[in-house]
């Protein structure tokens, strides 16, 4: 492992837009960084708002092609949308939280000097999560789009419920009537499903689950199905707005007829964590498990 930690000598720089105020933070890593010996790179945007004297791309995919990490600097969302740019490059992605309950996101805000100087004696474990993708018509137009933790489809402006048929490998396995359907990857479980009644699912577990949103049907709960399964969602509501999302971010109307294919994506991302820490130490962290003296 110290072997690999020598080889990172470049990191790039990532933060959500949204966070300017957070400006010293980002400049503090970027010290650290170089004081280091490392170099030091950003996207365009990150540069410019967040006042780095250094090298910078144009988008993030770029800045991960000429990086040995990137450190991104935001909320979970933030990290999915950079997850999304980079899918399938081999470039580890850091998190540091700035923003909510940060599920992605390993190291606190006030944590980087410390989580940098574990990455560079070698201190630290990776992991690749697997994205999951999507391909199917929205107002008949043919699409594909990726996502790292869900894609949900949901009713739009409307409180009417939404009326959805799914399949799973070309077996039929019901018609829901629900405000929406969540499909989930393994990273996704503790997102949109958890909160919607959904399983906790170990990120290494080869599975998908899919979770309806309020169903009408109380006996409709979460399934779980192998992640190398096909599930198919097709909208059968006409008067209902619908809508399908990936990873709350990309959004796209449907209607009638239109439908969505969801597999396992052939691209993935590497997550790295400083002090190798596991996901139940993660879950007992943010959901604040301390057990019972009962």
């Amino acid at each position: 492992m110290k072997r690999l930690a020598d080889n990172i000598n470049r990191v790039g720089l990532v933060a959500n837009s949204a966070k300017v105020s957070r400006r010293a933070l980002v400049q503090r890593a970027a010290a650290v960084i170089q004081q280091a010996g490392r170099s030091v790179c950003a996207d365009a945007e990150t540069a410019r708002l967040f006042g780095l004297k250094c090298g910078s791309t144009p988008t993030v995919a770029e800045l991960a092609r000429g990086t040995d990490l990137l450190l991104v600097f935001g909320g979970d969302g933030t990290m999915l949308r950079v997850a999304r740019e980079v899918a399938g490059l081999p470039t580890p992605i850091l998190g540091v939280k700035v923003g909510g309950l940060g599920f992605l996101t390993h190291v606190p805000s006030g944590e980087v000097a410390g989580a940098l100087r574990k990455v560079w004696a070698g201190d630290y474990s990776t992991e690749v999560r697997p994205l999951i993708a999507a391909s199917g018509t929205a107002r008949a137009q043919p699409f594909t789009e990726q996502a790292l933790n869900d894609f949900v489809v949901s009713r739009g402006g409307s409180s009417r419920l939404i009326e959805v048929r799914v399949w799973v490998d070309q077996q039929v396995l019901t018609d829901y009537r629900c405000d929406g359907l969540i499909i989930s990857s393994p990273t996704g479980s503790t997102a949109y499903s958890l909160a919607a009644g959904g399983a906790i699912v170990s990120p290494n577990a080869e599975v998908l689950t899919l979770t309806p949103i309020c169903p009408h049907t109380l006996s409709n709960r979460s399934v779980i199905v192998p992640l190398s399964a096909v599930v198919k969602v097709q909208v059968l509501s006409e008067r209902v707005e619908t809508i399908v999302t990936a990873d709350g971010q990309v959004q796209l109307p449907m209607e009638a007829g239109d439908f969505i294919e969801v597999r396992r994506s052939r691209a993935g991302i590497r997550l790295l964590n400083p002090g190798g820490a596991c996901f139940f130490e993660t879950l007992q962290r943010k959901l604040h498990w301390s057990g019972t003296n009962v």
